[in-house]
């Protein structure tokens, strides 16, 4: 056999190799993020200025009784057909039911509006917890950026509800067990570094309009955006919390998170945070670090922490 074909048949080898690799790697990938689940679409949790705010519910094939509240919100701005089941396939494949949260998106609701509305989504839920078939004493929440504010804003000032509502929905707490974030705003009066500080003291440059007409006076400004910063409101009643954040992100830099760590540290909480050197707002391996918070969530809510 001549050298030439000899290199032919080696080379093909390598090409069907190859492509049977990518093939092996594609139907893992494939098999992965396509567990089995059921889903209920629509439900009807809230109105916001004559809108229906509404959650899909997902549940895994074998669930675990644990719920996660997935915040389906980007730059405070949020639709349901924003999310499909594949997002959330690393925490169904733990046994988790995901609960697809929207809402109304700024500025058509402010902000403070949108973490209201949160509140009753988390409220909502475990008013229907049994119908769900999750345990009330068993929920977690995840989100990235304006979803990564929103979760922290429930693991900080989610609460019990208001006893005398003729409501029974805003009689429920909405506090929640347990938090994954990615690159979270956590302080609205000290945005350092970010592109959207504009160092005239308010709100960022490009939501002036989504925190009411209020927030143009500096003064009332200092009241709304501390209202609205999770890093104000961290107390002993802080549940875990896990934060991945990349050490180039520039819209929201990384220090709004290691200024809330080192906030929940002195408050005698531990925050975990991983930081990804390199990485801006938003990177393509980010579904991988999916899997590390759907384990992590995992245990923290294996058992009711009561």
């Amino acid at each position: 056999m001549s050298r030439s074909r000899r290199y032919i048949r080696a080379a093909i080898r390598c090409v069907l190799l190859g492509v049977l690799l990518l093939v092996l790697v594609v139907g893992l990938a494939w098999w992965y993020f396509t567990p089995a689940y059921t889903e209920t679409r629509g439900i009807v949790y809230a109105q916001r200025h004559g809108t229906d705010l509404t959650l899909n519910v997902i549940r895994p094939e074998k669930p675990n009784g644990a719920g996660v509240l997935m915040m389906v919100s980007g730059s405070w701005k949020s639709a349901p057909d924003k999310f499909q089941p594949w997002m959330a396939a690393s925490f169904l494949r733990q046994g988790l039911t995901v609960i697809a949260v929207s809402h109304l998106s700024q500025p058509q609701a402010t902000i403070m509006e949108i973490v209201d509305d949160v509140n009753r989504a988390t409220r909502f839920v475990r008013h229907h917890a049994k119908d769900y078939c999750i345990d009330p004493k068993r929920l977690g929440v995840i989100g990235g950026s304006s979803g990564g504010h929103l979760s922290l804003m429930l693991a900080t000032r989610g609460g019990p509800g208001d006893p005398a509502s003729p409501d029974p929905i805003d009689r429920e707490d909405s506090s929640v067990q347990a938090a994954t974030v990615f690159y979270p705003v956590t302080d609205l009066l000290n945005l350092g570094p970010s592109t959207q500080n504009l160092h005239d003291g308010g709100p960022p440059k490009s939501y002036r309009n989504s925190f009411g007409p209020d927030a143009a006076d500096l003064e009332k400004w200092k009241v709304i955006g501390q209202g609205v910063s999770p890093i104000f409101h961290v107390t002993a009643r802080l549940p875990p919390v896990f934060i991945v954040h990349g050490d180039a992100d520039i819209l929201v830099p990384l220090e709004q998170s290691q200024r809330f760590q080192k906030r929940a540290t002195e408050m005698g909480k531990t925050v975990e945070l991983l930081i990804r050197p390199g990485k801006k707002h938003g990177w393509p391996t980010m579904i991988w670090d999916a899997h590390l918070f759907a384990l992590w969530m995992a245990d923290k809510l294996a058992t009711d922490p009561s």
